[in-house]
């Protein structure tokens, strides 16, 4: 089951242009907590452009740093013994056809898996785990490296929450949906040309290792969003470093789980 928002209501998407109305539910993580006694209205037809954000804000945005092998040897560091957790603000949310103003000289790009919490708790067992979620969604974790990296010491959550540096979307797809999470590929295009491509068998620490580890030190809330981490591919991984420029358009896609179409608008005069 794949619900987004349109219209500020959620909607069963039942192809890519075509969705219901779900008429029994007020949003998105409602409906998928609900998914058994949903009702729907009359079919309609949509063009991407109208997605909007299916969470529009989250209490607790968590983002695991350094959580694909290849992309902690990229960045040449040691890989983590425990995820590396830092926060995005719901300020930087954003829909999944969306323009993001450029900060600085250097935004970069990281496509991820994003999981949404639909029942919280703390001290949340491994095996439980996946209760806990009510879907996945693509995300991307735009960042400004100068901000990140303007001291000796990263400083990652501001750097990675400008206005509109988190889009999710398109929609939300319920765990029944997916039957092997590890084989869906991250793919990741600038103008076209790829740049980040990777399975999901590559994460250090699996969606059951992440939502066990943070519950045992917060309590996840319904509507809380996990930015899962990202493959190589980064432009501050790369030799020479390349970065974002105005008019450059990038595609951040999951198979199965939807794609993102995000442009950097061109500055007027």
């Amino acid at each position: 089951m794949k619900i987004a928002k349109l219209n500020n209501h959620p909607y069963l998407i039942t192809s890519a242009s075509t969705a219901q109305p779900i008429t029994n539910a007020a949003d998105v993580l409602t409906a998928l907590t609900h998914r058994d006694t949903l009702t729907f209205g009359s079919e309609i037809n949509f063009k991407p452009e109208q997605l909007e954000a299916p969470v529009a804000a989250s209490s607790q945005i968590f983002a695991i740093g350094m959580n694909f092998l290849d992309h902690s040897q990229e960045i040449h560091i040691k890989l983590p013994e425990v995820p590396s957790v830092f926060t995005k603000f719901s300020s930087s949310l954003t829909g999944p056809t969306s323009t993001v103003p450029i900060h600085g000289p250097k935004t970069d790009w990281e496509t991820e898996l994003v999981v949404l919490i639909g029942k919280g708790g703390r001290n949340i067992a491994e095996a439980d785990a996946l209760k806990h979620v009510a879907g996945f969604l693509v995300g991307e974790d735009f960042s400004d490296r100068a901000v990140q990296f303007a001291n000796a010491e990263p400083q990652f959550s501001l750097a990675k929450s400008f206005q509109n540096y988190s889009p999710i979307g398109p929609w939300v797809t319920s765990t029944d949906a997916i039957t092997n999470l590890d084989q869906l590929q991250i793919t990741t295009t600038v103008n076209g040309h790829i740049m980040q491509q990777a399975k999901l068998d590559q994460l250090i620490f699996k969606v059951p290792a992440l939502i066990h580890y943070l519950a045992g030190i917060v309590a996840l809330q319904p509507g809380d969003l996990i930015f899962t981490g990202t493959p190589s591919g980064t432009g501050v991984g790369r030799d020479p470093q390349i970065f974002l420029q105005p008019g450059d358009h990038v595609t951040a896609a999951i198979s199965q789980l939807g794609a993102l179409n995000l442009t950097m608008p061109t500055p007027q005069n």
